[in-house]
């Protein structure tokens, strides 16, 4: 079993339940190394209590959603993603929080058509799956107002997903591509008409050995059966220290490649 239907399980488990899905965002927080890095490039641009209109495009379980509901707690959120029972979770659960200002909807990136909307607009793990990629930069473009930011979070063309080539199995399902290069990334988002005011590799070497011990190995332990889930709390017992430096160590150092790529482009 791969990362995605063992994901599905873990959210399944929380999602009825309030207090259980606040613990489930803070250990996605904890332990995927790619919410350390878009948590602190949103705080570098953006102090707390920043009001603007926001954009998640396609926000999954609503982990940055729900961390910018907090920062921004006045600013009006729409998140969507193209999976019904993904945006109706959501719904359900931000009716208990108290932050009126979200709205989630059913949406394909490659069919809105926002016109000059948001301040901000997040994109987490999404284009990797979206073959039409050039058109979602060029409505990304549409959607924002003039001084608006895009910031982009996604695996790079070095090994993302532990796929090194075409011909390789991605750890990560429904991939539309391994990963962009970082010519290829800049050029899409500025021939869409966006400024690249900002790019960055994240899980360098410290953050690839981070992933395998914290996120790929203990998946693959709990894919095996349901029942190695419970030898989860032991294993990390003994590793989690050692990844959580390493991931400490990658947030910090100025990776000169890796296999995720942060970007960020503003429209001018």
């Amino acid at each position: 079993m791969k990362y995605d239907p063992v994901k599905k399980v873990f959210g399944d488990i929380v999602s009825n339940n309030a207090f259980l899905r606040k613990v489930f965002y803070f250990l996605l927080d904890l332990m995927f190394l790619r919410s350390w890095h878009v948590r602190k490039k949103i705080r570098q641009y953006y102090p707390e209590n920043t009001v603007m209109k926001i954009f998640d495009a396609g926000m999954g379980f609503g982990q940055y959603t729900y961390f910018m509901a907090k920062r921004f707690p006045d600013s009006d959120i729409l998140a969507i993603d193209v999976k019904e029972e993904q945006v109706e979770d959501c719904r359900k659960f931000f009716s208990k929080t108290g932050y009126g200002k979200v709205k989630f909807e059913i949406g394909d990136l490659t069919k809105i058509d926002y016109k000059e909307q948001f301040d901000f607009i997040l994109c987490v793990d999404v284009m990797e799956h979206i073959f039409e990629d050039e058109l979602v930069f060029r409505n990304f473009a549409n959607a924002l107002k003039k001084g608006g930011r895009l910031l982009v979070n996604t695996p790079s063309n070095l090994g993302g997903s532990d796929a090194h080539s075409e011909e390789d199995d991605s750890f990560i399902e429904e991939h539309a591509r391994l990963g962009y290069s970082k010519e290829d990334i800049t050029e899409k988002v500025s021939r869409a008409g966006l400024e690249v005011t900002d790019f960055s590799y994240a899980y360098g070497k410290y953050g690839t050995i981070s992933w395998r011990f914290g996120i790929k190995y203990p998946i693959l332990i709990a894919g095996a059966s349901k029942f190695f889930i419970l030898l989860l709390p032991f294993y990390y017992l003994f590793t989690l220290w050692f990844v959580l430096i390493l991931m400490w160590l990658d947030l910090n150092t100025d990776n000169k490649e890796g296999t995720g790529v942060l970007l960020v482009a503003e429209k001018k």
